[in-house]
């Protein structure tokens, strides 16, 4: 389940390379809107571009995924994954009152996740989000967005006696940002958290270096576009501590408009690959396998995703 504060999001397509200026595509009642302004973003988009070619859609288990509309906008999603011999399932839906948008999800362990975001019309770079999750054994959170063409600001707190306060800043613009990641927990009196990062942004090219783990590991990474079909992109982590180095590399391509090949290695010797089509508007068909290189005796994984949507 979805960590409170977290909000779902719906399965979508593998990203199309695409100029990073480039408008984002129109989405259906449900998907989370573009931001209104245009500067450097929240701390979380820092290294998204590079995260999203190295790990989105690349989906080992079979997962079914089906997607409803009603006429007054509310999207309802059921989503079946079989995860060795058990099968989790969850069922969402979203909507929205007024300047507020809900979405309510449950799993099949009886856990629910309900969450609100409101949007102020007089102040359209301002977010309010607040998670509640049943039962009751993870505090709700409370969590404000703000964002303008220089800065990106979050402050989330947790909703008990003791919360833990979570704040994160970005300023720059939508070429160069710098930002920094703190989590303090009152109930023990200490910090949790403390990240810094850096990205820089150009048309073809987002690059980002981040200090993690409070300082324990350095990860750089980057996303270049080579063409309107084909991106590749890198990621190279260095543990202070133990002094082991992570290295992943991936590449993607399309090879028509409808059809998305992905492909990602690492220093471990993990291989892994993926064919998305679009067989009908918004229905996805995925398939995806992995299999360790430096042991090819070893029997391949194979994964299959099937998103139906009206």
């Amino acid at each position: 389940m979805a960590a409170p504060g977290d909000v779902p999001s719906m399965a979508s397509t593998v990203d199309a390379p695409v100029p990073i200026d480039a408008p984002p595509k129109s989405a259906p009642a449900g998907d989370a809107p573009p931001r209104a302004a245009a500067g450097p973003g929240l701390y979380s988009e820092i290294g998204k571009k590079a995260r999203d070619l190295l790990n989105k859609d690349f989906n080992m288990d079979p997962k079914f995924t089906l997607t409803t509309y009603a006429e007054n906008g509310a999207a309802i999603t059921a989503t079946s994954t079989k995860k060795n011999e058990a099968i989790l399932s969850e069922i969402q839906t979203q909507f929205k009152y007024n300047n507020v948008k809900f979405d309510v999800k449950a799993n099949s362990d009886s856990q629910v996740l309900i969450t609100g975001t409101t949007e102020y019309p007089r102040v359209a770079c301002l977010k309010h989000i607040t998670a509640i999750s049943y039962p009751f054994k993870t505090p709700g959170k409370n969590e404000l967005q703000y964002q303008n063409d220089y800065a990106g600001l979050s402050l989330g707190v947790g909703m008990n006696s003791k919360p833990l306060i979570n704040f994160s800043g970005v300023v720059g613009n939508k070429t160069v940002a710098v930002g920094g990641d703190v989590a303090y927990d009152t109930a023990i009196g200490d910090w949790t958290k403390y990240n810094a990062g850096v990205s820089l942004t150009k048309e073809d090219l987002v690059a980002s270096m981040m200090l993690n783990n409070k300082g324990d590991s350095l990860t750089a990474s980057s996303y270049y576009m080579v063409n309107k079909q084909s991106a590749v992109g890198g990621e190279l982590t260095h543990s202070f501590s133990s002094k082991e180095n992570t290295s992943t590399v991936a590449l993607q391509h399309s090879l028509d408009p409808l059809t998305t090949v992905k492909a990602r290695y690492n220093n471990k010797g993990m291989v892994t690959g993926l064919i998305q089509h679009e067989w009908r508007p918004k229905s996805l068909l995925t398939i995806s396998t992995e299999f360790d290189a430096k042991a090819i005796e070893k029997s391949s994984k194979i994964g299959l995703s099937l998103v139906l949507k009206p």
